[in-house]
């Protein structure tokens, strides 16, 4: 009698908690159903991979839907058209932003809406006409894309690595090498050579050195005595033109002012000219004087070349 009661226990309580789950199930299912749903078609430009129908819809990871269907854009299979719904009370307005966002580690995925300001206008729709958003593009896919592309390029550095150590490269290399030997020994054996030789540069260095020293001092002595000794034989050359330039014009006044006595006599006329031929040798001598100090301005002042003496 106790087994058999105890097994009615048993029974009847597994009956209630079925009845209980069941319950449940039928109280969950009509809340769903009672709630209110908005219905958005979202444009996705890249693969969905890992979205289905059923996966959750989050705003700011928070599950505000689910998706309700995926189909491929007929005029342009490379879009993908996802239908989501999302409860009433979430605003999704003008400026709201979606995209995939990876689930759980098995590599589902979620719809996530995000951002939106409040004073853009809501978007309503309902599943026969629903508003659409196109997708931003998903981290994760460019997160994928870029790592097909590395791949890609890491399969290219292996092909290019396994084509640079071929036989023929490394004879090659061995041989640059080998030769790189030889020819580091061979200085070795003539270092005390180079050593004698970068001795020799180093010494005539010093000399070039010394050259130039002496080189500047000869400049800045000539340079001192054109500033000194050139600027007083330059003023006192002023200052002989300047009395020539005075006699010229006295003469020229003087032959002025006795133009008629030169023409009505001789006597005047062969005392003037040798005054003449001795001016204008002496401007000659003047202007040889001048030539050479601007070709030789040392060795005019202070040459052993003695000046030649006026013409009479």
């Amino acid at each position: 009698m106790e087994p058999r009661a105890h097994h009615l226990i048993i029974g009847l309580f597994t009956i209630l908690a079925f009845a209980a789950g069941l319950i449940f199930a039928l109280w969950l299912a009509k809340s769903s159903a009672d709630r209110d749903w908005s219905y958005y078609d979202i444009v996705f430009d890249q693969t969905v991979g890992g979205l289905s129908e059923g996966n959750p819809v989050l705003y700011s990871g928070v599950q505000v839907g689910d998706v309700v269907e995926l189909t491929l854009d007929p005029r342009n299979p490379g879009q993908v058209r996802v239908l989501v719904r999302v409860d009433q009370s979430v605003p999704i307005r003008e400026n709201t932003r979606v995209g995939l966002v990876l689930a759980n580690i098995t590599g589902s995925m979620s719809v996530q809406f995000s951002g939106g300001s409040p004073d853009q206008p809501a978007l309503q729709g309902d599943r026969d006409n629903p508003p659409v958003i196109v997708a931003e593009p998903s981290a994760f896919n460019n997160l994928l894309a870029s790592g097909e592309q590395l791949l890609t390029k890491a399969d290219r550095l292996l092909t290019s690595a396994t084509e640079l150590l071929s036989d023929d490269n490394i004879g090659n290399a061995t041989a640059i090498l080998q030769n790189t030997r030889e020819a580091t020994d061979a200085l070795l054996a003539r270092r005390d050579q180079l050593t004698a030789l970068l001795e020799q540069f180093d010494n005539a260095a010093i000399r070039t050195e010394e050259a130039a020293i002496k080189v500047s001092g000869v400049s800045d002595n000539a340079n001192e005595l054109l500033k000194t000794d050139g600027r007083r034989v330059l003023a006192s050359m002023d200052r002989a033109l300047a009395v020539i330039t005075t006699s010229i014009a006295r003469l020229d006044e003087l032959a002025r002012s006795n133009q008629g006595a030169m023409d009505a006599g001789l006597q005047g006329m062969g005392e003037l000219a040798p005054a003449m031929r001795e001016l204008r040798a002496t401007l000659r001598s003047l202007n040889r004087f001048t030539h050479r100090l601007e070709r030789d301005p040392s060795g005019t002042l202070f040459g052993n070349e003695p000046m030649q003496e006026m013409a009479q």
